[in-house]
């Protein structure tokens, strides 16, 4: 096999015509490691990625962080049967309750050449009677014709969170602001079987904060059944595109955690006050997805309950109903089986040792309660962010 032959995957089948071309081998060798990877524990669920490449250059991209920002082409690293399979066998994988997301890494689900493979992923997985939260994350164009496909699944609990940002630089983000706002409205409107998310993202100070900003943004969640807000991953990779391509730093250094200072939040919280919206704000995105399912929070953020001093009281009830304090040795043998020693255990979190992100948040799912790290703790009322921009703290802004 030369390197400009395609790369099948043992057991993936033809892909269909006109589908996209899967990576030569040469390309699959030139990817990272971690990309390579089609399947990836998140903290939103397990993460199912087997497309790679994206046109849309939002300058802080998380494809900044696998090095393949330069792959504008999007193609395939194994068929949708073949990565569905790796799902439903992956050691992790709990039927009816491992939350999933699809091509939230390295793609949009919804660019026009990606849009079929996901809408087959998607039947495949409702076709095996799974009722497991399924997340899809887009900026892209969605229509009338593809709601009616998002409805016509009758078994996973299938939300679509459109990316919206209101960022008019286009040397950061090119692509027209315009079409999120109409996905949102369309998909909305249409919806039926499936819910809606507004993600409100990355909302950056200096560059997205205005008053007009927030105001359009609050005027949007009228169109969604919930809005997560949140800030900006500014990892060292994403500041050195920046500096790079002369673009304005936000913030003095870089952060492992999301950027949001605490006048922003504020700021926000105050103006939703005043507009007394129609639907709620959340600062967790498993939170609304919950909300939007009218079930508990499957990540256990009860147990920081600052949290959930915005969410409705209807929600505040049914994540309390499903939070339970897990059991001590059940957690210590969890965390030993997966090669981590457990610290001790909260009222706000299990505290462990030695394991990574993955595997916290293989706990955390099976628990329902938080999972932290002794090494890189949560700081009461920052809600999990970067220590940027909060009073002991000051950024350049």
């Amino acid at each position: 096999m030369d390197a400009t032959t395609e790369h099948h995957e043992p057991g993936a089948a033809a892909q269909p015509r006109g589908a996209l071309p899967f990576l030569t081998v040469a390309q699959r060798d030139g990817l990272q490691p971690q990309l390579r990877e089609v399947i990836e524990y998140r903290k939103s669920g397990l993460s199912v990625n087997w497309i790679v490449g994206c046109p849309l250059d939002c300058g802080y991209c998380v494809r900044h962080l696998f090095g393949n920002f330069e792959m504008k082409q999007p193609r395939a690293l194994t068929s949708e049967s073949h990565a569905a399979q790796m799902l439903l066998s992956h050691p992790a994988f709990r039927a009816h309750s491992t939350p999933i997301q699809l091509l939230n890494r390295a793609t949009d689900p919804m660019l026009p050449r990606v849009k079929p493979h996901l809408l087959q992923m998607l039947r495949l997985l409702d076709e095996q009677g799974l009722t497991n939260h399924v997340l899809v994350i887009t900026r892209w164009r969605i229509h009338a014709e593809d709601c009616a496909i998002l409805n016509s699944f009758t078994n996973l609990r299938l939300t679509v969170l459109v990316t919206h940002s209101g960022i008019d630089d286009n040397r950061i983000e090119p692509v027209d602001s315009t079409i999120a706002v109409e996905t949102l409205r369309t998909a909305f409107i249409h919806a039926d079987r499936y819910r809606v998310i507004l993600y409100w993202r990355p909302i950056v100070p200096g560059l997205n904060d205005s008053d007009a900003h927030i105001d359009t943004a609050l005027t949007l969640s009228d169109y969604a059944h919930g809005t997560v807000f949140t800030g900006l991953f500014f990892k060292d990779e994403i500041r050195d595109y920046y500096r790079a391509h002369g673009l304005p730093e936000p913030y003095r250094d870089s952060a492992r955690r999301k950027v949001f200072p605490e006048n922003l939040e504020q700021r926000i919280l105050t103006a939703a006050v005043e507009r007394q919206l129609r639907s709620p704000l959340f600062r967790k995105t498993s939170c609304a997805v919950a909300y939007a399912h009218q079930r508990a929070d499957y990540n256990g953020h009860y147990g920081i309950r600052e949290l959930c001093d915005i969410c409705p009281a209807a929600q505040i009830a049914r994540c309390a109903s499903a939070w339970r304090r897990p059991d001590e040795q059940k957690a210590a043998a969890l965390a030993e089986d997966l090669g981590g020693k457990l610290v001790e255990i909260t009222e706000r979190a299990v505290i462990v040792r030695g394991l990574d992100e993955q595997r916290r948040y293989l706990m955390q799912h099976q628990f329902g309660y938080q999972i932290h790290d002794e090494r890189t703790p949560h700081h009461p009322h920052r809600h999990g962010r970067a220590d940027l921009g909060w009073p002991s703290i000051k950024e350049t802004l």
